[in-house]
């Protein structure tokens, strides 16, 4: 390690696998950023969310780090500028992230009313490192705000909150012959867009205990039945219950912390899809839920996972760890993606239930995630609960929304209360 300004060392630290592809793909229309955020009980005070942020920064060595390009790879360093300003929101989310602006970090912070907003490149972490990083931004921004509970808890990092920086994809790689994925051409949601860099946003708010429970009736995981009721709508909406030689597949971005006992900040994520063939007439919901459910049930198992991870890593192994010039391995790279880009027709990411510390809970209210669009995908989902709420929401820049109709629309026929919400472009 090199010694930086004020004697503070200069850590390197080589991307991740899975990180390689962003910087190579992210454009002004393909940001590769998402946001979560977290709503409070009360307004946000910018000088306190600064002051919260150049407090926390220093302990995430993920988060406080630039991007550089060598000859041979992309690689981190750390950031000795300091902390990206916070600003009030004024523009749509998930908007494309100059490496080399915001004090050249790969991250935003942005508030408005009550909410904070983290917005990151996809190079840093994934979702459950966001997550991390928003939770101690979150509890230093009360302890500032709430003296009293800096008082009793102090200034320092929760005891569940992991600074690990390892590889994971590497710890777990298996040598083996595992296939990779299929770039089969899905059917694709086409139309009408919004006007350029708008983004629609719509969150509905479902109560877990009703979504349990219609989940459990159908002998099905949250997860699998709200992709299978995604899925059905796509395919009253858009296929109109007649076949179509294209597949409806959608995406499922799956956390393997769990799986391979990670605690990783880094992104360690892998990605099954749930197919659908459309090859009769008029296909029953529950036929719909029976094909998704099979789809993912033979997918998500460890087997499986070890071998998409393996495949991963090889591919890295044959495009980075060899002496190539960092420019053909960004022509391997693309081609790749372009390849692959529209085998699927949107994605859902579930990042699961987000937990705090019982001494902060008074104090908020509920969390977001809301995914930038890519290649083919026009329109993706993203799911988070707190305490007794999921939230389920659609981000799109199609001016068409019968596919979020439909969608909350047989929620409520399945008996589960819904509250929606948007962010209003749709009536602009």
């Amino acid at each position: 390690m090199a010694k930086g300004k004020r004697g503070n060392e200069i850590k390197w630290d080589k991307l991740d696998n899975t990180a390689h592809l962003f910087p190579v793909i992210a454009n002004e229309t393909m940001s590769s950023v998402y946001r979560i955020s977290v709503t409070l009980r009360e307004e946000i005070k910018q000088e306190l969310l600064q002051e919260a942020l150049e407090m926390v920064l220093p302990w995430f060595d993920t988060f406080n780090s630039r991007m550089k390009k060598g000859f041979f790879w992309y690689y981190f360093e750390t950031n000795r500028k300091s902390a990206p300003k916070v600003v009030e929101e004024r523009t749509y989310p998930c908007l494309y992230m100059e490496p080399y602006k915001n004090h050249n970090y790969l991250f935003r912070i942005t508030y408005y009313e009550k909410r904070i907003n983290l917005e990151v490149f996809h190079v840093l972490t994934d979702g459950m490192g966001a997550i991390t990083f928003l939770r101690e931004l979150t509890y230093q921004y009360l302890r500032l705000s709430h003296p009293e509970i800096g008082k009793k808890l102090g200034n320092h990092l929760s005891s569940d909150t992991s600074l690990n920086k390892e590889d994971s994809y590497i710890k777990n790689y298996k040598k083996s012959h595992a296939k990779g994925y299929k770039t089969e051409k899905a059917f694709l949601l086409k139309g009408e867009y919004l006007q350029q860099g708008q983004l629609g946003v719509i969150h509905g708010y479902l109560p877990i205990a009703e979504v349990k429970e219609a989940a459990k009736k159908r002998g099905m995981s949250i997860n699998q039945y709200l992709v299978g009721i995604l899925v059905y709508g796509i395919y009253k909406e858009w296929l109109h219950e007649a076949p179509n030689k294209r597949p409806v597949a959608v995406c499922v971005p799956v956390n393997l912390r769990p799986y391979f006992d990670s605690i990783t900040t880094k992104n360690f994520f892998t990605v099954v899809t749930a197919v659908f063939r459309s090859e009769k007439e008029h296909y029953t919901f529950e036929e719909v839920l029976a094909i998704v459910k099979q789809s993912l049930a033979e997918q998500i198992n460890r087997e499986n996972l070890e071998n998409l991870i393996s495949y991963n890593v090889s591919r890295e192994k044959k495009l980075i760890v060899r002496a190539v010039p960092l420019f053909i391995k960004n022509l391997a790279v693309k081609m790749v993606y372009k390849s692959s880009a529209r085998a699927n027709t949107t994605t859902v990411t579930n990042i699961g239930a987000i937990s705090l510390e019982e001494e902060y809970k008074p104090y908020v209210d509920k969390f977001h995630v809301v995914l930038s669009m890519t290649k083919g995908q026009n329109m993706k989902s993203a799911i988070c609960s707190y305490e007794d709420t999921l939230v389920f929401n659609f981000s799109s820049r199609l001016k068409d929304v019968s596919i979020q109709k439909a969608f909350f629309r047989k929620l409520a026929e399945e008996g589960i209360h819904v509250t929606i919400e948007s962010n209003g472009v749709y009536y602009e």
